[in-house]
């Protein structure tokens, strides 16, 4: 069985200039294709939907995919909730056998956020999986319908917040946006560097999708343990899908569109993870 909790994954990549690559899915040929970059690579990964994909793939139904995949896999996968926001997701995630939970309360007070994330982190321990919550805003929204603007993450407020809700993961704004940038972003190093000093837990880095090489090394080189992609995965396999029936016209069928889908994500999450591990391309 591969399925392991996301604390393990983190803690053994802390302080080693390489970060974790967790990879959203919303398909089958989405958890094959980030599942066989991994063995490929022998890296483990991290699964993970948000909740706000829901409607698009079911929990009830993605989930035990997710799950299945982890414990078949080759290498160590844990599977997590991105973006929770109600304690009802984060219980059904949990009793499918999620090793991990995100409870977002980022747009709350911060007297809020601390004791609703502080609800999350028991109800997380109790099934013994690991918590991550998010301080600061990152900017725009999971689901592109929001154009939220990237509020920063008050170094003395994340020290404050670890400390209080104990919590295995810490989502950072340091200039990131959920969803496609329209130029490459300018990340603050300097607060990335002002809260890894202060806050003891591995920090995450949102927004994935459209940051340099260069910047995710260097936000790896700085406290950041944990890199969500989802974007450019959702991007890969529609590209993907566009060029299969476009090259096959009349002579597509399903299982060569759902091969060419699983191919490019593969693709897409093999370069991640090369780049999360200070390796060449």
């Amino acid at each position: 069985m591969s399925l392991c909790n996301m604390k393990e994954l983190l803690s053994a990549v802390k302080g080693t200039n390489r970060a974790v690559g967790s990879f959203s899915v919303g398909s089958m040929e989405m958890v094959m294709g980030a599942v066989r970059a991994a063995e490929e690579t022998g890296t483990p990964i991290i699964l993970q939907v948000a909740e706000v994909r829901l409607p698009y793939s079911p929990l009830a139904l993605l989930g035990p995919m997710m799950v299945g995949a982890a414990r078949a896999a080759r290498v160590p996968v844990a599977v997590h909730l991105d973006h929770g926001l109600t304690q009802e997701v984060l219980r059904q995630a949990l009793e499918l056998g999620f090793t991990s939970v995100m409870f977002d309360g980022s747009k709350l007070p911060l007297e809020e956020n601390i004791r609703r994330t502080k609800e999350a982190a028991a109800l997380a321990a109790s099934y013994g999986a690991s918590v991550e919550a998010e301080l600061g805003r990152v900017g725009g929204s999971e689901d592109g319908t929001e154009k939220n603007a990237c509020v920063c993450t008050d170094p003395a407020e994340a020290e404050r917040f670890q400390q209080e809700t104990g919590v295995d993961a810490l989502a950072v704004a340091i200039g990131n946006a959920h969803g496609n940038y329209r130029a490459a972003p300018q990340l603050r190093f300097d607060v990335l560097a002002q809260v890894a000093a202060r806050v003891e837990a591995p920090l995450v880095l949102h927004g994935g999708t459209g940051i340099t090489p260069a910047d995710f090394q260097r936000c790896a080189e700085n406290g950041i343990c944990k890199i969500n992609i989802a974007t450019a995965s959702f991007d890969a396999l529609t590209a993907g899908a566009a060029r299969y029936l476009k090259q096959e016209g009349e002579a597509a069928g399903f299982f060569g569109l759902t091969a060419a889908m699983e191919q490019a994500v593969y693709e897409n999450v093999l370069r991640h993870i090369h780049i999360f591990n200070h390796e060449s391309l």
